[in-house]
């Protein structure tokens, strides 16, 4: 008896080693194995050893970061909502104040790619507060836990890619590159990607500093809006007055196009009553909430303002900003 229990317990020992061997790895022993393979793919793709090393040394998973990932809003806001929210009295005083404040340099920067300074104050001011405002995660802890979490991964870890080779280039520590939980940087809130393809270095200091710098913010917010093929000769649009019994639902959803003279012929008018202008501009008619009540008739600077953000409510709120704060 006494032998078939010693060959009970040995059995039971033995079955019980394989199943824990035939677990998976531990949380940490997973992410470490990740972290591994993240190094040899950083390390091939030409990032120094001593990048990766001193800014994946202390990398960790977030919690706060899933937990945001995973509980974004998703109650409906309807634009005149968001609009109260994001255009304040406050913020379109504080634009005036900071655009005249820094006039000369909007200007210059302006001149050079081509946009207006009120746009640039605009972006800035709604992204981040006018630099107030800019998220205080660790860029490379936010987008390894986003990476490694598996929403969105191959995204998120071409993002952290990028965020080491902006760190090997010596634009920013690891230490200093913060930004929102979603890895979105500085004072334009550029994720990694858009860092690189559209930073600035205006002070020719050797660093593209979005993160302290006005004058790179200005003139990397100004190139990316250069680059999605804005116009200075336009602004974004206007809201417009409806006629009434117009359907233009199907018009707002197809992305039809039309000039100002057609617009004129079907009857549509600025908000106040008075004739749409003379210009005849190409347009197409926006109604943020799908209702004719709320209407815009909108240019192709528009459409350059939502390679930024793809938002509707986003593009209209920097161009109610910018009129806001023009002279």
């Amino acid at each position: 008896m006494r032998i078939f229990k010693i060959f009970f317990i040995t059995i039971t020992s033995l079955m019980l080693s394989l199943m824990l061997s035939l677990l998976p790895a531990s949380a940490d022993e997973a992410f470490s194995t990740w972290l591994d393979e993240l190094r040899r793919d950083a390390l091939a793709g030409g990032i120094s050893q001593a990048t990766i090393d001193t800014a994946l040394s202390n990398v960790e998973l977030r919690e706060k970061v899933v937990k945001y990932d995973r509980n974004q809003p998703e109650f409906k806001m309807t634009y005149p909502i968001y609009l109260k929210k994001v255009v304040t009295a406050g913020r379109v005083a504080e634009g005036k104040r900071l655009w005249e404040e820094h006039r000369d340099l909007l200007t210059e920067i302006g001149a050079h790619y081509g946009v207006q300074p009120r746009f640039i104050v605009a972006l800035w001011g709604i992204e981040s507060g006018f630099g107030r405002f800019t998220g205080g995660f660790s860029v490379i802890n936010a987008l390894a836990t986003m990476a490694y979490d598996g929403r969105r991964a191959k995204f998120f870890r071409k993002e952290l890619l990028e965020s080491l080779r902006i760190i090997d280039e010596g634009h920013i520590s690891a230490q200093n590159m913060k930004g929102s939980w979603a890895g979105a940087m500085g004072q334009c809130q550029f994720m990694p990607s858009s860092f690189r393809a559209y930073a600035v270095d205006w002070d020719k200091d050797g660093k593209q500093d979005i993160w302290g710098t006005k004058a790179d913010v200005f003139a990397s917010i100004a190139n990316y809006l250069k680059q999605a093929r804005w116009r200075d000769d336009l602004t974004w649009g206007r809201q417009v007055k409806l006629p009434e019994g117009f359907d233009g639902k199907q018009l707002a959803e197809d992305k039809i196009t039309k000039t100002m003279d057609e617009w004129r012929a079907l009857g549509v008018r600025n908000l106040d009553g008075a004739p749409l202008p003379d210009r005849n501009i190409t347009s197409r008619l926006v109604l943020p909430d799908g209702e004719e009540e709320m209407a815009f008739i909108v240019y192709s600077n528009f459409d350059s303002t939502l390679r930024w953000n793809r938002s509707n409510y986003f593009a209209l709120a920097v161009g109610a900003l910018s009129d806001g704060m023009a002279y």
